[in-house]
């Protein structure tokens, strides 16, 4: 369902329609994370993904256009860059070992590192708060000051757009 999604994503013209299936595909991927057993992430991706980014992004397409406008320019050099770029991923990840291998280098050489040392280094006794609160403490930081970085990107444009709209109704306005 997530490749149908995103196939509709790339081909839908209506903007509000692909900020639907975005949403879409958000928490879809959410719903991956949950069966991978990654709930953090899931929530996360539900919340930022589906949740904050759908809402920034319709209310951009409240201050401009709905539909797509065409272009001019061939599609080839991003297809064979997207295509280069997926390839690349792919043969990065040719040696990882399999989801939930018991040997995996998690499993093995990190996983109990965690599990002995967390009590004793932090005084937490729940294991998996301790990686979220403290050993991940600067990761949570910094995904946080990258949505409100985010946040406050849209907002400006938002501010510009509605700025120009302003201006070029002042000037009909005068012209009339």
């Amino acid at each position: 369902m997530l490749v149908v999604t995103a196939i509709a994503v790339v081909r839908i013209r209506s903007l509000f329609a692909v900020a639907m299936f975005s949403g879409i595909f958000s928490l879809l991927s959410a719903l991956l994370f949950v069966a991978m057993d990654a709930v953090d992430v899931a929530f996360t991706e539900a919340a930022v993904g589906a949740g904050i980014s759908t809402v920034l992004v319709l209310t951009t397409l409240a201050l401009t256009t709905r539909h797509e406008k065409p272009s001019k320019r061939s599609p080839v050099i991003p297809l064979f860059v997207v295509f280069v770029t997926g390839a690349t991923l792919i043969y990065g990840t040719m040696d990882m070992p399999n989801f939930g291998s018991a040997d995996a280098p998690a499993q093995t050489h990190v996983s109990p590192e965690y599990l002995e040392r967390s009590v004793h280094e932090i005084g937490v006794p729940n294991v998996v708060t301790a990686i979220l609160a403290s050993y991940r403490g600067y990761d949570t930081l910094g995904e946080t000051a990258v949505v409100f970085t985010a946040g406050i990107g849209v907002l400006l444009l938002i501010g510009g757009l509605r700025r120009r709209r302003e201006d070029e109704e002042a000037e009909e306005s005068r012209d009339s």
